[in-house]
């Protein structure tokens, strides 16, 4: 495996790149990389938001899944804001408002990921996203269009100033500026990750949510821990694939997926639709892929939601509105409980050890992508960009979404089924940021302005 980083910003990837050069393992360029994706890709994640991750250990060839995602705060419920946004052609509900916010889980993740497998001094980690708080980053095509559609929700409070300054919504190609952050990450840099949880940004995010009435305590933030977890493995094309459960419903996606590499065109997209069949929680999602130099990989899939709306005055951080996100909404929500994800950072290897390191973006477009991607590459044997780039169909309830070039064929037949066939004129964020490092090379999805580096590029 060529060492590398894919990622949803070219700015995200770059920090990941720059700490790999530094000597830095996959551990810390993720973390690298995700401190500065929580500056540049602020429409999709934050630091005060949850994720889960995947890490290879070459020495040992152990994998490991991490869950630091949100967990229940102890609160009483509050008050939530309903808002209705187009995401494309549907129309999505969210609630959003400081009772939304659940208790951030990034930073102990990225802390625990470091301590753990990291080598470079956690200053350094930090270093790139400070660069990029204090320099602004321009906001790239996909990101805009997102920007665009969440506009009622990016704007409010002090996202009217960083998402539409002087009154004009941001466009592709704009700088985005936030200079909070540089203080925020400042605290980061020198009171380490977990500051949200006994530091100075603790005291700042209770302050704002006892002020505005949201149910995160004191007491929630203390008791938070990051865990690792063993990761759920099937067999899928030859191959160990290794991944998570839950909510992804990856697993059995893959474990009722047929070999698709002597199926027409035709019959491949309806396989692949019998195979994903069934719903999952919406979400704003990133993901980021690293490989060492030694092979150590690591996938990390972050969100913050829509977010809450509300940021810590002066420090320009978003919350989290994982509350308001009802399809995470499961059984009953118990105080302290980590609260469910679709998200599915996952591996493959072979006798010849790591073969794929995968990860996708998209909510309920997650895992169309995730699977369709892993397949054209271990099963079908395409290139890693090609296979990223092949329009992909996502069928929603009654509603089949598809994307330019899709197979015709296939979309009659469906439409035969007494399905409604929406066909999308253009590529687009819809349906999903897959970023990958194989040993064929990395690649990255366009859909999310996404780019993928091999460390000698």
């Amino acid at each position: 495996m060529t060492a590398a980083v894919a990622a949803g910003h070219p700015a995200t990837t770059d920090a990941g790149i720059e700490i790999l050069r530094e000597g830095g393992t996959a551990a810390d360029a993720a973390v690298g990389a995700c401190l500065a994706s929580c500056v540049a890709e602020t429409v999709m994640t934050g630091f005060l938001g949850g994720g889960h991750a995947i890490y290879f250990d070459a020495a040992s060839s152990v994998a490991r899944n991490l869950d630091c995602f949100v967990a229940v705060p102890s609160g009483p419920r509050g008050e939530l804001l309903e808002l209705h946004v187009p995401f494309g052609a549907e129309l999505v509900h969210y609630a959003v408002g400081p009772a939304s916010c659940a208790v951030p889980g990034l930073p102990a993740g990225l802390d625990l990921l470091w301590r753990e497998h990291g080598r470079l001094p956690w200053a350094r980690l930090c270093e790139p996203a400070l660069r990029l708080a204090r320099d602004g980053v321009d906001l790239p095509p996909a990101h805009a269009a997102c920007l665009a559609m969440l506009e009622p929700g990016m704007t409010m409070d002090a996202g009217k100033r960083i998402y539409s300054p002087g009154g004009r919504l941001l466009q592709a190609g704009d700088r985005l500026e936030q200079p909070g952050l540089e203080k925020a990450l400042q605290i980061v840099l020198e009171e380490g990750a977990r500051t949200i949880y006994s530091g100075t940004l603790a005291e700042a995010f209770l302050a704002l949510v006892e002020e505005r009435g949201g149910i995160v305590t004191a007491g929630d933030l203390a008791h938070y821990d990051a865990v690792w977890a063993e990761p759920v493995e099937v067999a899928y094309a030859g191959k160990r694939f290794l991944t998570r459960a839950g909510l992804s419903r990856v697993p059995s996606a893959l474990e009722a997926l047929p070999l698709l590499r002597d199926l027409s065109e035709s019959a491949r997209v309806l396989a692949l639709l019998d195979a994903l069949e069934g719903e999952g929680p919406e979400g704003h999602t990133t993901n980021l892929t690293v490989v060492d130099e030694n092979g150590n990989a690591c996938v990390l899939t972050t969100s913050l939601g829509l977010g809450s709306g509300d940021f810590l005055p002066g420090l320009d951080m978003h919350l989290n509105s994982m509350l308001g996100e009802t399809d995470l909404l499961r059984g009953s929500l118990d105080p302290g409980e980590r609260m469910e994800s679709m998200m599915a950072p996952s591996l493959a290897l072979d006798g010849d050890g790591l073969t794929l390191a995968i990860g996708s973006a998209g909510g309920t477009r997650l895992r169309t992508a995730l699977v369709g991607v892993t397949a054209g590459i271990l099963d079908e044997d395409l290139e890693p960009q090609a296979a990223v780039e092949r329009p992909r169909v996502h069928r929603a309830g009654d509603v089949v979404n598809a994307e330019p070039e899709a197979n015709e064929e296939a979309l009659a037949e469906l439409e035969s089924r007494g399905l409604t066939v929406r066909r999308w004129p253009e590529q687009h964020h819809y349906f999903g940021g897959v970023s990958l490092v194989a040993r064929a090379g990395a690649a990255a999805d366009p859909r999310r302005s996404g780019t993928a580096r091999a460390l000698a590029s």
